[in-house]
């Protein structure tokens, strides 16, 4: 059994076997208050505030502990009764999932990123997401890590159906022989959306109920995730810019990204959904973000990330969430205008006389 690896990628079905052979029982340790209830409460945080499930504390946690946080967090997820909140998670497991696997394959035998025994290679994802077949380099590259890849037709449309972008449709690729030309990107974007399939799988566990023995016990970590998804609460439809009549978190947020510091990924959640909450594109972003820290590429994916299946907005943590996390401090008393940042922007529109848009300006300097 190797612990380390099934710890890092627990989608894993060796990683399932895994759990058995440690000989716990996953009810017990939620009834202990076990540290894996506690990292598995944080790996659905996580996911729903910054899209991704790796602690922020790596060194607190065993490699058990990690490992058994998987079915508890399944566990949780299942319980908010929320099909975003399985949206975002699944996702959240798959982009943390990808990131890992890329540092796994740039690896290779010498300069490890991470320990051997916790390594995966290409080989094995792709025989355990059941793509061995389907997906195969390219012959004859140079590069020890594939640049190029070939993927079957079918599976290729079933792995990109769900990308809005057109550079995805098969009008527009390379194909030849029944397959698909991808780059190495391109791949573990697909590899992703495998992944982010594989996690959503039975989710929501079935027969669980508010009064079982392994749901009281989790009382407190479920009020407090109930409590973040509640904060999508419904905001008017604002498509309306302008930076004057920002919150002071936003603002805040902004000139900290202007002055070249990198964003740390909940501050970086909070503002991509902020932008896109009143209206903004993701091109729109980038432009408007152009003199700052923050990379195009993942402005693009973060933009993408805040709309669940159905279209729905994912907005911005509440003044009071966002104060637990250092990011608001109640400038100016501006709490008594409105306790949410998109609130709070939409009262100093109405407020507020003779605006101009920034994307007017934008169009205005094109002219």
């Amino acid at each position: 059994m190797s612990t380390p690896l099934y710890a890092r990628y627990p989608f894993l079905d060796a990683a399932r076997a895994a759990v058995g052979e440690l000989g716990v029982d996953v009810e017990t340790l939620i009834q202990e208050g076990a540290p894996a209830v506690d990292r598995g409460r944080e790996r659905v945080e996580r996911a729903l505030l910054a899209g991704r499930v790796d602690s922020e504390t790596p060194d607190e946690w065993r490699d058990e502990d990690e490992l058994l946080s998987y079915p508890i967090a399944r566990i949780l997820v299942s319980l908010l009764d929320s099909g975003a909140a399985i949206d975002k998670y699944a996702a959240a497991e798959a982009k943390t999932a990808v990131q890992r696997l890329n540092d796994d394959f740039e690896a290779g035998d010498d300069g490890l990123k991470s320990t051997t025994s916790a390594r995966l290679d290409r080989e094995t994802v792709l025989e355990e997401l059941g793509l061995s077949t389907a997906i195969r380099p390219e012959a004859n590259q140079p590069n020890r890590e594939p640049e190029w890849f070939r993927v079957g037709v079918g599976t290729y449309l079933r792995l990109a159906s769900g990308s809005r972008s057109d550079s995805w449709r098969l009008v527009n690729r390379e194909v030849g022989g029944g397959d698909v030309r991808v780059a190495r990107e391109e791949l573990f974007a697909l590899l992703r959306t495998a992944i982010r399939r594989r996690v959503a799988s039975g989710l929501p566990f079935e027969g669980l109920t508010e009064g079982e023995g392994i749901v009281e016990p989790l009382a407190d970590e479920l009020g407090e995730l109930r409590r973040l998804l509640s904060e999508r609460t419904a905001v008017g439809q604002i498509d309306f810019v302008n930076r004057e009549l920002f919150p002071p978190c936003i603002d805040n947020l902004l000139g900290k990204a202007e002055q070249g510091i990198e964003l740390e990924s909940f501050e970086s959640f909070t503002l991509m959904a902020f932008l896109t909450g009143i209206g903004m594109e993701a091109d729109e972003i980038v432009d408007f973000c152009a003199e700052s820290s923050l990379d195009p590429e993942g402005i693009r994916y973060q933009t993408e990330y805040l709309k669940d299946d159905r279209g729905t907005q994912y907005p911005p943590p509440s003044c009071e969430t966002l104060s637990a996390y250092g990011i608001c401090h109640n400038e100016n008393d501006h709490w008594k205008v409105a306790g949410h940042p998109l609130a709070y922007y939409q009262a100093r529109l109405e407020a507020t006389d003779d605006l101009v848009d920034w994307r007017e300006k934008q169009a205005e300097k094109a002219d």
